[in-house]
This record gives structure tokens, sequence and C-alpha cells, in this order.
């Protein structure tokens, strides 16, 4: 495969960030004026989606062009095993590549960091490159024998302490910049075209923004003091007032800052090295996130817009600059065959081959049968429940067991029309260009667009699988080595 076009990539995923708070979308507050900047250059859309409301599947399908389902990379099985990657792909075909993130779910543990040639993702105690290569596999050997598993456990139980303690005093989510530091040292030591990836994990709860970011959205709040702890309103042991909500959204906002602040650093840098307009550049979000819409909090137990709708802006000269398309669903499961297309590069042994239906950069992307439609899949929340079910117990409360929470879920979505799948609950539709709230729910009725999508994602399902198959909680979790369980505690996953 040969193709004209730029010789690097930058892929950005803006972790937990909702389309409905960039200013680049529209958003009433400034917090993005480097990306709406950066819009001017690129191509925006409206209508991106993303194959699940959370980091690892999400990921797993950016990098192998699948649906989670067919990569399997689940909390069911936390793990990306027996897949050829984007990274690999492009280094096979003469990329210089890396990863540098600070989400526990994005490590050589997970492999979804097989085939960089270079990774960091920021621990404080334990950083990537410790855990990286054969070592990656000799730990969660470790971590998967009873014998030694508590070894290693203590081993990181202490650097999980430590980073508690930094995360109180609001520097826990300030690698940003070490990220961006990290990718710039990369891009100037590479020989080749490069492949520089890059998770920013500001905007995912805890919410501590830098102090110059709060002063601007979130003055005089104690971070301390809101609630930062989604499982604790979702179980209806804590209550959230309209106030507290507006200090959360807030802080959030300032995390977003925080961001925008960086990539524009980034952006700045790449054009005084004379690299930008060689350079594809990709910005998205891998979800998004509630804030008491459905009495929900976080990127969990369901499926609704605000996580799977994400912002997504691609820079290329094969795309119109400034563009704004609010018709094209978009999967972001096509950023594989996209970015492949750009670089000319054929998928590695085993890879998925590129198609051109799904490259962004083609005249006939999206020209295929369901074209209009974009695919949602939420397996068992095994982590998620872990933790719910903890605070509901010392609240005293007993959660329903056919409910949201215990629920698989799938989904079919159309610019115009949303049709949810629901394993314990009943259905969901929504004609969201109506409805964009998705606030009431039209599943069952005669309404054309919403029968024609349920039918849809009846294929969909058909295609991967059909009914979902039982998983016993117990044994994800024991499954799940020490270092990986700590690393999700940071993030709130874990009690």
């Amino acid at each position: 495969m040969t193709r004209d076009g730029p010789s690097n990539v930058l892929f950005v995923v803006m972790d937990t960030v909702r389309k409905d708070h960039l200013s680049a979308y529209g958003y009433e507050k400034p917090t993005t004026p480097n990306l709406a900047a950066f819009a001017e250059e690129a191509t925006v859309y409206d209508h991106a989606v993303a194959p699940a409301p959370w980091t690892l599947p999400v990921h797993a399908s950016m990098f192998t062009g699948e649906y989670p389902s067919e990569h399997g990379a689940t909390q069911e099985n936390p793990y990306l095993e027996d897949a050829t990657t984007l990274a690999e792909s492009l280094s096979a075909g003469g990329y210089e590549t890396a990863c540098y993130s600070s989400n526990a779910w994005i490590t050589p543990y997970t492999h979804l960091t097989d085939g960089f040639d270079d990774q960091d993702n920021f621990f404080q105690i334990m950083p990537g490159d410790v855990l990286s290569g054969p070592l990656a596999d000799a730990w969660k050997a470790m971590n998967d024998n009873d014998r030694l598993r508590s070894v290693a456990n203590r081993l990181v139980q202490l650097g999980n302490k430590v980073h508690e303690r930094f995360a109180s005093e609001g520097g826990g989510d300030t690698k940003t910049p070490a990220v961006v530091d990290s990718t710039m040292d990369f891009i100037s030591d590479a020989d080749g075209p490069f492949f520089s990836f890059i998770n920013l994990m500001d905007a995912h709860l805890p919410y501590h923004p830098p102090e110059e970011f709060q002063q601007e959205f979130a003055p005089r709040i104690d971070t301390t003091k809101v609630c930062q702890n989604s499982k604790e309103y979702n179980c209806g042991a804590r209550d959230i007032s309209d106030g507290e909500w507006e200090d959360i959204k807030g802080l959030y906002d300032a995390e977003i800052k925080h961001i925008d602040d960086q990539l524009g650093r980034l952006f700045g840098w790449l054009k005084s090295r004379g690299v930008w307009d060689d350079t594809m550049v990709i910005v998205c979000a891998d979800h998004g996130e509630l804030h008491g819409e459905h009495d929900l909090y976080g990127h969990e137990f369901c499926i609704y817009d605000p996580l799977v709708n994400v912002p997504l802006m691609v820079k290329h000269p094969d795309l119109e600059a400034g563009a704004r398309d609010d018709e094209t669903t978009v999967e972001l499961t096509d950023l594989y065959h996209t970015v492949l297309d750009s670089a000319g590069v054929s998928a590695a042994a085993g890879g998925t081959e590129v198609e051109p239906t799904r490259s962004l950069l083609r005249e006939e992307y999206r020209q295929f049968e369901g074209g209009d439609y974009g695919f949602v899949e939420y397996h068992r929340p095994v982590v998620e429940l872990r933790q719910l079910e903890g605070k509901a117990a010392e609240a005293g409360i007993e959660l329903e067991k056919e409910s949201r929470f215990y629920s698989r879920m799938r989904a079919a979505r159309r610019p115009d029309a949303k049709y949810i799948r629901n394993q314990f609950i009943p259905d969901e539709a929504y004609r969201i260009d109506a409805d964009p709230g998705e606030e009431t729910n039209v599943a069952g009725s005669d309404d054309a667009a919403v029968v024609e999508t349920e039918a849809v994602l009846s294929e969909f399902e058909e295609f991967v699988g059909g009914e979902w198959s039982d998983v016993d909680d117990e044994d994800v979790l024991d499954d799940m080595g020490g270092e990986a369980k700590d690393r999700l505690r940071d993030l709130g996953y874990l009690g």
C-alpha cells in the first residue's frame, strides 16, 4: 500500500472529556481556546461514536479496528491478547512509535502498549518501563500465582500510598506536562516518520486541577469537600446538591483547560520545529462523563450520549480545514484504518486489513450497508461493581441484582436515533435529533427511525455473537494482578 500524505501521526486521546464541555464545540465557557484554533485547521465531527464507555475496550478498538466483542479486551477479560496492534503494523512499516499516558489501563500489563518502541504510563512509583517486554509477562505470572501475589501486592501498595498522598495534595492529575515533554523528546530524537500516541488523564476523577485553571473555573472550591467518588452517589449513599454539581463541573472544566493549555504547548512546538504540516493530527476522547444526568455520576452503568458521542477532530490535507461534519457517523474503530491509510502501511501479520470504506480520507468512507450506524458495547462492569457494592454495603444499601448496575448493554446509534439493548432492564430508544438529552424512552413505538435502528442492532448482535455468556466476577478480579488493582484504586475503580 502506498499513499501520498503526511509522514507523521500524532494521536491524542483526551480521557473522559465530553463533547459539550469544549468551547471548540460551542460550549459557552472558554475551556479549549487552543483546540478551537486547531479546529480551524481540521475537520470537526459531530457524530463520532465510541465503541464502549470506558478506556480499555475503546483503546483496544482504536488499536485493532475491531469491536470489543471481537478483540475481547473487556473487564470480563482485561487484556488485549493475540492481537496485532496499530503500533505493531506501523513499526513494521518503518515508523518510530511511542505511547505516553498516565492511564492505569494503558500498560504492557494489558498489552495495549504492544508495538510501541517506547512507552511510559508515569506511575509515580512503578514507571512503565519497569513493566515492559518480558517483565510484563513475568509480573502477570507473579500476580497470578497465589504464593507470590502477596509479595507483589505489598510492593505496589507502598507505591499506591505515596500516589494517594500526592493526589490528596492536588498532584495526582498533573502528569500531562510530563507526557507532553516525553512526546517532544521522542519526536526530537526520531530519525524517520513517527507515530506518537498520548492519553491525557486530567479530566478523569478525581479532579485536582492546577491552581491557575481552578482559579478561572472553580475559585474557592475545596477539592476535598466535593464528591470525588462516583460510586458513593450511584449507589445512593451520598446526595449531591445542584450547587455541588456546579462546583464539580467547574473543577472538570478547569481540568479540560489544563489539557487544552498543554496541547497548545505541544502544537506550538511542532510548528516551531517545522514538522506540523507533515503530521496528521487526531484529537478525540475515548469516552465522556456524566454529572448527574440520568441520576448517574462518572462513566459506568450506561451508554448514554454524554459518554459515547465523543469529540473528534482530524487534521489532514485530504480533509477540509475548518469544516464541521454534522451528518456523518464516525466510529472510533475507523481511526485504525484512517491512520494506516494515511501512512500507506499495510496491516502486519494477523492484523485487521485496511478497509478503504473505513478510512476518513476516502471518498467512499462509510459507503457500506449500515454505514449510518455506530455500535457500542458494554460488558459486565466487574471492577465498578465491586466498588459500588462496597460503598452500598457501608451505607446499609442493598443493590437490586437485576438492575443497570449488573447489566450488559449494546447500542446502535445514527444521527437521528439510538436503540439500547439492556440485559436486565427494559430496552431504551431515543430520537436524539429531537431529544438529545435522551429523556423520553420511545422503545416499542412505531417510530420508523427507532424500528430501523433496533433492527440494525439485532443484526450487529448476531454478527458479534448474539447473547452474552455468563461470567463470574470473582474469577475476573482474582485473575487480575495486584499491580493492575492498585492502579485502578488510583482512579477510584476499586476501594
